[in-house]
């Protein structure tokens, strides 16, 4: 009986944490920044972003399970492959975000308490239970559209509904396309990225004790604007990319 009493209530936990239900979520975040400073992968710097706020993207979406079960994720949780959970590059961990499967239409929401997926063309990585809400584990990677709700407002109770983001995203964003440590290696990226597109820019970054010149392309308006050319572009420099903030 005992046995039968932990499994109904694993069972009513794991469907809480589903994609189907509503919450409301509000756009602040008062936990620590734990996880937002600059970070580099096989030589690539990445900046997470400073808020999560009109954040909408397209792309491929894959998943991960066993092999990382119980591993430690890029804000101090152990990974569990049944909760609700995702790793993205640049979101601001801890925000909650919806991710549609284009093909089938089936949506989940999940929160973002990792760092990846650390592969070209990949803008998501879910657990594999977000995954198999949306039909993904089959076939292992599937187009997705993801657009960030928010943190979760745990003084809401009993209300079922998603609370928008107070106001989207305003000031200058750009394209990450590079870092380099020698600064005439950035300025060669830069020159090329202007013949190209008509603007550039370099800025300076210290990651672990390394100078880092980062070029961006383009000044864009919005981070959603900055998102909507990376993802429309045909060059394989811009689509490979990702939207950062124009410091």
């Amino acid at each position: 009986m005992f046995k039968i009493i932990v499994a109904l209530i694993f069972f009513i936990l794991l469907a809480s944490c589903g994609g189907n239900g509503k919450y409301a979520y509000r756009t602040d975040s008062s936990s620590p920044r734990k996880g937002q400073k600059p970070y580099t992968i096989n030589g690539e710097l990445y900046e997470p972003l400073s808020s999560h706020e009109g954040f909408v993207q397209s792309g491929i979406a894959s998943w991960y399970g066993s092999d990382f079960h119980g591993k430690t994720t890029s804000n101090g949780d152990s990974y569990d492959m049944y909760a609700m959970t995702a790793a993205h590059k640049t979101l601001p961990l801890g925000v909650y975000v919806k991710v549609r499967n284009r093909n089938n239409g089936l949506e989940t929401v999940v929160r973002i308490n990792d760092r990846g997926p650390f592969v070209t063309g990949r803008i998501i990585d879910l657990s594999y239970s977000a995954a198999k809400e949306i039909g993904l584990i089959e076939n292992g990677t599937v187009s997705v559209r993801i657009e960030a709700l928010g943190y979760l407002d745990e003084s809401v109770h009993d209300k079922k509904a998603y609370r928008a983001p107070s106001s989207y995203d305003r000031g200058s964003f750009g394209i990450q396309v590079g870092a380099f440590s020698k600064l005439e290696n950035a300025h060669r990226m830069a020159d090329d990225v202007r013949q190209r597109f008509g603007v550039a820019s370099i800025k300076e970054a210290v990651v672990n004790g390394t100078l880092y010149y980062r070029v961006r392309a383009g000044n864009y308006a919005s981070l959603k604007e900055a998102e909507q050319v990376r993802e429309r572009s045909s060059d394989k420099l811009i689509s490979g990319s990702y939207a950062v903030a124009l410091d």
